[in-house]
């Protein structure tokens, strides 16, 4: 007899819980104002090139490119709800030889919509890296949507003759900062 009305008691208790919640009217208009802002980072580009890639059969080679395809504009959800767009470039070099990076932007005609170049200087013993950062919004950002390629052009500057035993290398590291507003 104890038992029942213990369970009992219990009962009663979990039912007043149960009824005597809070609840307020649910608002579905509200995923109508719902804007979502995220931020997308990812890799652009990576290349590293050894001092004697430089050399081919004895001669220097001043010139250096690739010219990979960018399709990511290619997605309709992406150009459409881009709204801003930054790219950071960093190199470091460890062969004592200055370099010119330019970096083209392409269409899908080869017409360039957008060139940056930094020089970097030989290297001389110590850490050696020079970065930029490129920011797309607006005007700018229309003419980023319309890349296809990205052309990296990588010229020598004159300087001390390179070997195929020459030592050091040039590293480039590429990133982009996408900020999207989904509405």
């Amino acid at each position: 007899m104890k038992r029942s009305l213990i369970t009992f008691v219990y009962s009663c208790i979990a039912i007043v819980f149960v009824f005597s919640s809070c609840a307020s009217d649910v608002d579905f208009d509200q995923v109508n104002t719902v804007k979502l802002k995220p931020v997308l980072i990812a890799n652009l580009a990576y290349f590293e090139v050894p001092a004697p890639d430089f050399v081919t059969n004895g001669q220097e080679q001043s010139l250096v490119f690739d010219v990979p395809a960018v399709d990511v504009f290619s997605d309709k959800f992406f150009r459409d709800n881009l709204k801003k767009a930054s790219i950071f470039t960093e190199m470091e070099n460890t062969i004592n030889r200055a370099y010119e990076l330019e970096f083209l932007f392409l269409d899908q005609d080869n017409a360039a919509v957008y060139k940056a170049n930094f020089n970097v200087p030989a290297y001389s013993g110590t850490v050696n890296k020079v970065n930029r950062t490129d920011v797309f919004e607006n005007v700018q950002l229309d003419l980023l949507k319309k890349t296809t390629k990205i052309a990296f052009i990588l010229r020598m500057l004159p300087g001390q003759s390179l070997t195929e035993k020459s030592s050091g290398k040039l590293i480039l590291r590429s990133g982009v900062t996408a900020y999207l507003l989904v509405e």
